[in-house]
C-alpha cells in the first residue's frame, strides 16, 4: 500500500482519499453513528428510569416502616 502512495502528491493522500472514503462509506458511517447515539440515549433513559424506581421504592419503604413504628 505504501508503494502506491509513495509517488502521489500530499493532497491525494490527505484530502482526496478521505473525501472519496466519506462519499463511498458516508451512509454506513452515518447509520453506525446514529445507531450508537440512539443506543446511548436508550441506555441513559433506562438508567434514569431504574434510578427513579429505586428512589420511589426506597421512599415508600422508609415511609411505610416509619408508620409501622406508630
Amino acid at each position: 500500500m505504501r508503494e502506491i502512495f509513495t509517488g502521489m502528491p500530499w493532497w491525494v493522500k490527505w484530502i482526496a482519499v478521505p473525501v472519496i472514503a466519506i462519499v463511498v462509506f458516508g451512509g454506513l458511517i452515518a447509520s453506525v453513528i446514529g445507531f450508537v447515539i440512539g443506543l446511548l440515549f436508550k441506555v441513559l433513559i433506562f438508567v434514569i428510569l431504574v434510578g427513579g424506581l429505586v428512589f420511589v421504592v426506597r421512599k415508600f419503604m422508609s415511609s411505610s416502616s416509619s408508620r409501622g413504628d406508630w
